[in-house]
């Protein structure tokens, strides 16, 4: 099956350079100038991956990233920016960005990063369907549902996004387990960008206020101090 992947750039020249690599790697590519129309067209569906531009007309980048977080299901995002400092490339990664590129980029470099990040997204959707073989996880009032990506803290349903999930999955997969924040960015975003560890933090801090009873006095998702996080053993 053919690939679709959205492209929301609003410079003309490198908005068609990038359609073109998609293209040739055999893929449907869908150009689009502005953040807020690119949003509306990926909220249609079949869209397998988006690259974005951090800088739009409509919708900056990161709110589309944001939106594209909150929204059902997994797509990838790969983040262009012509800024180059580090607070930029952050946020992208904190708002969901599961890559970036800094304009400007070699069409190599863009064709490598769009197979990268493709073969993460197979090789997450064979692991998902190896999970969903072992049913319905459930521990002191948590229970999670692999196969419907649904989570309920005491019977109530607690709603997560899809990055979320999958840290928290990862966690109750390896009860006991500390992982360090490294370790948690390889297994759970696909990469591992020395200095952007505290992503890690940000996201255990938002998961920690929706299934802790108190994200103070953590009950599930516990820090070891030093090392990193672990799940309640």
């Amino acid at each position: 099956m053919t690939r679709t992947v959205l492209i929301i750039e609003d410079n003309p020249g490198i908005g068609e350079l990038v359609r073109m690599q998609v293209t040739d790697l055999g893929m449907q590519a869908i150009l689009i100038d502005r953040g807020d129309s690119g949003l509306e067209r990926f909220r249609q569906d079949g869209v397998d991956l988006v690259i974005l531009d951090l800088m739009l007309p409509g919708m900056d980048g990161l709110a589309v990233c944001r939106e594209i977080r909150s929204s059902p299901g997994y797509v990838p995002v790969l983040m262009l920016t012509a800024k180059s400092t580090e607070l930029d490339r952050v946020l992208g990664l904190e708002m969901g960005a599961d890559d970036y590129l800094t304009k400007p980029f070699s069409v190599a470099e863009l064709a490598a990063r769009i197979k990268a990040l493709f073969r993460r997204v197979d090789a997450l959707s064979a692991r998902e369907e190896t999970e969903a073989e072992a049913g319905l996880l459930e521990v002191d009032g948590l229970r999670i549902d692999p196969v419907r990506r649904r989570v309920f803290v005491d019977e109530r349903e607690v709603d997560l996004t899809a990055r979320e999930f999958d840290l928290l999955w990862h966690f109750a997969r390896h009860r006991g387990r500390v992982f360090s924040r490294a370790q948690l960015l390889d297994s759970v975003w696909g990469y591992n960008h020395e200095g952007y560890e505290h992503t890690v933090n940000t996201h255990i801090n938002r998961l920690r206020n929706k299934i802790e009873a108190d994200p103070a006095e953590p009950r599930y998702v516990q820090t070891v101090w030093g090392v990193g996080y672990r799940f309640m053993d």
